[in-house]
């Protein structure tokens, strides 16, 4: 099985400078555009057989784009959501480290955010919708993902099966691809946050 992960375009929080995660907004203007230069790309190259998105219109509008390329089945999984940031999502950055500063030392990753989740929660989901995956979509060849940056960070480490406490991330750009594989005896990166999609693009 191959695992096609896919971020979404640029939303309006990136131009507003807060902090996003669970708060809902729309992409804009280019976040749409660059959803269907990647959408065009994919179906040239890549085309999945089913297309798993997250239900925060930000992604849900990129999986809406590409399934309109590539015209197979869509459905939607809580699980792939941004980390639910709580009391933090939708407020600009100075107000939050007004209101929510972080301890000294940074918040134990076993300790959620008010309203919110905690690190190690984060992580265990990403596991749990990971072999949900590998199980209820075996049949389907390609499987495209279509998430959120912290998400598929923490979804590369299940794939990778990296320690709850790694301090490895994963960087994904607006409409980054990442193309994962599985088989019974081997997993296999084949690229990580592809854009070339973007490049030379004229928006």
């Amino acid at each position: 099985m191959e695992l096609l992960i896919v971020r979404h375009g640029q939303s309006e929080a990136d131009l507003l400078g807060v902090h996003e995660g669970r708060a809902d907004f729309p992409l804009t203007k280019l976040g749409e555009q660059q959803a269907k230069s990647m959408a065009a790309y994919v179906a040239e190259n890549l085309p999945p057989d089913i297309i798993l998105t997250s239900p925060l219109l930000r992604a849900k509008s990129t999986a809406e784009t590409l399934q309109s390329f590539v015209g197979c089945d869509l459905l939607l999984e809580t699980d792939l959501m941004e980390f639910n940031n709580g009391v933090l999502a939708g407020l600009s950055r100075e107000e939050a480290s007004v209101k929510y500063p972080l301890p000294p030392k940074g918040r134990p990753i076993h300790i959620p955010i008010e309203q919110g989740e905690s690190e190690l929660s984060f992580r265990f989901r990403a596991e749990k919708i990971f072999h949900k995956i590998m199980l209820d979509y075996k049949a389907y060849n390609r499987v495209a993902i279509v998430s959120h940056g912290g998400f598929i960070s923490q979804f590369i480490k299940a794939f990778l099966q990296q320690p709850n406490t790694t301090g490895y991330a994963f960087a994904t750009g607006d409409t980054g691809i990442h193309l994962l594989e599985i088989s019974e005896n081997v997993r296999v990166i084949r690229f990580l946050n592809n854009q070339e999609h973007l490049k030379g693009a004229r928006f």
